[in-house]
């Protein structure tokens, strides 16, 4: 039984190990996929520490790289509302584009899927939309702080007035593109405008719909910034100006790194979830 089971085993198929990535295999793959990006970075680099030569109040990258190590060495301190860390600024200011895009997204996503299913709907709302969504996102904040008398909700309402078009349009197209053949066969089966809803219209439109979802979050995120600027409180655009105000530029420029880097990696979240949901996967 021994020799049997000594056959069995040598007989089976060896376990396969798990492949790794073919850019993980291939360093001449790895290399043309990663010098492209790093020569830019490189070659941006090279500019600023030229420029910073000839404009000697401009910091260059070394010291500005010491200041934000520094910096981010304790981003949580709080010594009052005036002078907190830069983690407080950054989740204040994610606090905000979350309650405004929040909003945004419960008010742009019905509206579209009803401009989009009903042509009176949309014809109604087309002139108004014309009309407010070329406005700047900074002309509606003096509107906000007349009506709520307070800068926090000021800024929430910038956000949200000025992230719900990319949302009501992309799903409203999303809703019209939607195959006449489809509703017709909805119709020839009488299912209820739930089931159209459900079966039909919102597995058809979701792409359009993330995709309008990404480019509001983008919005979101570069209107807050400017609308902290005028309204203050705690924020990482109120802590652009008050450390413009310290003649701090330093931290400007990190401000000017991380605002990107978190609009970055919001895109990217955003990218990798339409992509999940995408028919092409």
């Amino acid at each position: 039984m021994t020799a049997t089971l000594t056959e069995t085993i040598k007989k089976a198929p060896a376990m396969k190990k798990p492949a790794l990535p073919a850019i993980a295999l291939k360093p001449a793959a790895f290399v043309r996929w990663a010098f492209p990006p790093v020569l830019g970075m490189a070659l941006f680099i090279l500019a600023w520490a030229m420029l910073s030569q000839f404009r000697h109040e401009l910091p260059g990258p070394l010291s500005t790289w010491h200041s934000a190590v520094e910096l981010f060495s304790d981003p949580f301190y709080n010594n009052g509302p005036n002078d907190q860390g830069i983690g407080w600024n950054i989740l204040n200011s994610l606090g905000r584009v979350g309650l405004g895009f929040g909003l945004a997204a419960l008010i742009g996503i019905p509206l579209g899927f009803l401009i989009g299913r009903v042509k009176f709907l949309g014809d109604m709302f087309a002139p108004v939309i014309s009309l407010l969504r070329p406005v700047s996102p900074l002309a509606w904040l003096p509107i906000g702080l007349l009506v709520f008398q307070s800068a926090n909700p000021a800024s929430i309402w910038v956000i949200f007035i000025s992230s719900i078009w990319p949302i009501i349009l992309n799903t409203a197209a999303g809703v019209s593109q939607v195959p006449q053949d489809y509703l017709n066969v909805a119709r020839v089966l009488r299912l209820s405008e739930w089931k159209v809803f459900t079966k039909i219209l919102f597995p058809a439109s979701l792409p359009f719909l993330l995709t309008g979802i990404r480019l509001s979050i983008g919005v979101a995120w570069l209107v807050i910034v400017a609308a902290e600027m005028l309204t203050g409180g705690v924020g990482i655009g109120f802590w652009v100006w008050d450390e413009w105000n310290n003649l701090n530029v330093e931290h400007i420029i990190i401000a000017i790194f991380v605002v990107g880097i978190v609009g970055l990696l919001l895109e990217q979240m955003l990218i990798q979830i339409a992509n999940r949901f995408s028919y092409d996967n």
